[in-house]
């Protein structure tokens, strides 16, 4: 009769298991994609969703993603949600989303002046959803500023407001700055009480993805299977800033409560102008 293990035995026994079946998902989702062209943002908090297949996809700015899906040169991008609803070519890969439902820390307008001053507001030209999201929060209250682009990055000379996403905005947020910050996150929480959905899996419709639709189905569930890998080997910022913001600001799940959110911002976007708005076709 074998020795029970002890409790550290049993831990590095338990550890090796879950390595090898790791790297045996990891071998499964490589070429995965072939021959579907993918592409995705750039940006921490879309690591989750691209698990086991990095390599294979293609890294843009949310702008320049939804110029190359409008383009046919993508079969699927992980794009703004407006894209979507704007263009009405696309099908949302359903049950998988980057959202939040509060605070969202990475999606802020920064502001040296009170909100009911500003007039011309700078936005970050990577952005497609954040400054649709603004321009209705802020014609809830009344507020109609101008929105140019951001002339540039560079922090030292930021605009009295500025509106910035993604990694940009963390970077500015978490380190010395003069601004106010202005969390839209939180803003549309306080406005409707539901989750905001800022980026979705948009498919090209008119081509058989099934299997497309598997596999990134498969990379969002690895990707969260092994959120706590992911969390410690990053290297932006802090892991106890990217343990509070993978794991609890951010989420990956489109569920009922999200499509909610979504037709609430499909309405507020007609009742306030902001362009033709599409019913989303949502596929599993």
């Amino acid at each position: 009769m074998a020795p029970a293990e002890s409790a550290e035995e049993l831990a590095h026994r338990v550890a090796r298991e879950q390595r090898a079946t790791h790297l045996q998902r990891e071998s499964g989702l490589e070429q995965s994609l072939a021959p579907f062209r993918v592409g995705s943002v750039r940006a921490l908090n879309t690591v989750p969703l691209t698990r086991g297949i990095e390599d294979q996809v293609v890294l843009a700015a949310p702008s320049r993603l939804a110029q190359m899906l409008e383009r046919d040169e993508l079969d699927a991008a992980l794009v703004s949600v407006v894209a979507v609803l704007f263009s009405g070519r696309y099908d949302i890969l359903d049950g998988i989303a980057v959202a939040s439902l509060g605070e969202v820390r990475s999606v802020l307008l920064a502001h040296r002046r009170p909100l009911e001053e500003a007039r011309v507001i700078h936005c970050d030209p990577a952005s497609l959803t954040s400054v649709q999201l603004l321009r209705v929060l802020l014609a809830e209250r009344g507020l109609k500023p101008e929105f140019k682009p951001l002339p540039s990055y560079d922090f030292s000379a930021l605009p009295d407001y500025a509106l910035l996403i993604g990694d940009t905005a963390l970077d500015l947020a978490l380190g010395p700055h003069e601004h106010e910050i202005f969390d839209l996150g939180a803003a549309w929480y306080e406005l409707t009480r539901l989750p905001f959905v800022y980026a979705v899996w948009a498919l090209r419709r008119g081509i058989e993805n099934t299997a497309l639709r598997r596999q990134l189905r498969e990379a969002r569930d690895f990707g969260l299977d092994t959120l706590d890998h992911i969390i410690a080997s990053r290297t932006e910022y802090t892991l106890d800033f990217r343990r509070d913001y993978l794991g609890w600001h951010i989420h990956y799940h489109l569920g009922s409560d999200e499509k909610r959110g979504i037709a609430r911002f499909m309405e507020l976007l007609r009742r306030h102008g902001c362009g033709e708005v599409h019913e989303p076709t949502f596929v599993v």
